[in-house]
């Protein structure tokens, strides 16, 4: 979840981000009123029979953002605490990560107040549909995308592909992230971890090193840490440590990450990997683990004032969404740590995404080659707007990226005449 300060919700929070930027791009305050505002806020009520026949009523949403760079994008997720302000702040970050990587997005995010653990596979999908047709309006493919979040899935896609079907006709552009046999891409899978190895890389390159034998920790063994690890590991990274909340997999040597992916894939757990060291979490702390690169790719929040002074990285490439609360970001800026910001360094989904989307209104499938050179050319390109941005105004990434997102999004909205 998005970490608030102790003043700011979240959406308050990336708004001071925002208004922080558009201080040191001179912009004046009527525009900053449209660029700290959300065009449309939906809230639905989702009524809808149980398994055991009762009727339960949970509260979805559909946050648009700003949509002056193109149709809006954003994921859907599923989650206990899900709520208006948390998802417009999540709504706000997709616009701006759109713009840094520069593909033609907008900013939008959804979220249905609902633990899916406690659902079983009909209440899900029955709960899909009714999301889909509450909000059947504010969609379409030149409309409003939905991608999977937290909680959701490339089964749940499917489910709202067709339900948004059923209404329009077949419509696989509606949704990213879908299964590949209702015209996803199996690139959607991987790209966001891609991602973050192709901006590790480049990161290291455009500070004058080299990626090949620098030792890497991962945090979270997901979607996103699992396959950070392994591009990083096939970049010839030396991956020395993997944690998630079974434990931490040690291995000064370097870990084979696709042997231990294979061994997770089958036991769906890091205990009893035949190599290296295993631990408990409170045995070892992976974050304190001296590295070069440490990768957060899990939740929220998890580097933090208990814990970031035994942080021992050069180099934090935040996977997650918002991994670092903005006492400890402040503290690793002090100390020197370099830190390249979720909004770029895992913007490798979105991009992903659009890859996806514009495969289905084209009609026609790129080679897996082809998305992956796309892909590092997307990164690439972003990395050195961010880096020439941090270089003009004396910041750090973190806030570099915010003026390259601000400024791209500002440029659009006075060229409309807005």
């Amino acid at each position: 979840m998005i970490q608030p300060t102790a003043k700011l919700t979240p959406f308050g929070a990336v708004n001071a981000r925002v208004n922080r930027a558009s201080d040191l791009l001179g912009i004046k305050e009527n525009y900053r009123k449209l660029l700290t505002s959300c065009w449309r806020e939906t809230k639905v009520s989702l009524p809808f029979t149980d398994d055991k026949g009762e009727m339960r009523v949970y509260e979805g949403y559909r946050v648009q953002h700003n949509g002056v760079r193109g149709p809006y994008k954003g994921g859907v997720r599923y989650h206990p605490e899900v709520d208006l302000d948390e998802v417009k702040a999540l709504a706000s970050l997709m616009t701006w990560k759109c713009a840094i990587v520069n593909i033609p997005f907008g900013g939008a995010k959804g979220g249905i107040n609902v633990d899916p653990t406690k659902l079983s596979d009909r209440e899900m999908q029955t709960l899909t549909r009714r999301f889909v047709y509450s909000v059947k309006n504010m969609i379409g493919p030149y409309k409003d995308i939905m991608a999977p979040d937290m909680g959701t899935n490339p089964k749940v896609m499917g489910w709202m592909m067709d339900a948004y079907g059923l209404i329009h006709g077949y419509t696989p552009a509606i949704v990213t992230g879908k299964p590949v046999n209702l015209d996803g891409t199996p690139d959607r899978l991987d790209a966001t971890g891609l991602g973050v190895a192709m901006i590790t890389r480049r990161v290291l390159e455009d500070r004058k090193e080299f990626l090949s034998g620098k030792t890497v920790v991962v945090q979270g063994f997901g979607n996103v840490g699992s396959f950070a690890a392994l591009h990083l590991h096939r970049m010839n990274a030396k991956v020395i440590a993997i944690g998630d909340v079974s434990g931490v997999v040690r291995d000064p040597r370097g870990i084979d990450v696709e042997k231990l992916m294979a061994h997770f894939e089958a036991k769906r757990t890091l205990v009893g990997y035949p190599e290296g060291e295993f631990a408990t979490r409170e045995q070892l702390d992976v974050m304190g683990i001296e590295c070069d690169i440490l990768v957060p790719a899990a939740l929220g929040h998890v580097i933090h004032s208990g814990n970031m002074e035994k942080v021992k990285a050069r180099y934090i490439i935040e996977g997650a969404n918002g991994p670092i609360t903005p006492e400890a970001d402040d503290y690793l800026g002090r100390q020197g740590t370099i830190i390249v910001p979720d909004i770029l360094a895992n913007a490798g989904g979105v991009v992903g995404s659009y890859f996806e989307w514009a495969q289905n209104i084209q009609v026609h499938h790129w080679e897996r080659a082809e998305s992956k050179l796309e892909l590092d050319k997307f990164m690439s390109s972003a990395l050195l707007g961010v880096s020439a941005a941090a270089k003009k105004f004396g910041i750090n990434y973190r806030e570099a990226a915010f003026v390259v997102g601000v400024d791209r999004v500002y440029q659009a909205a006075v060229a409309r005449g807005h």
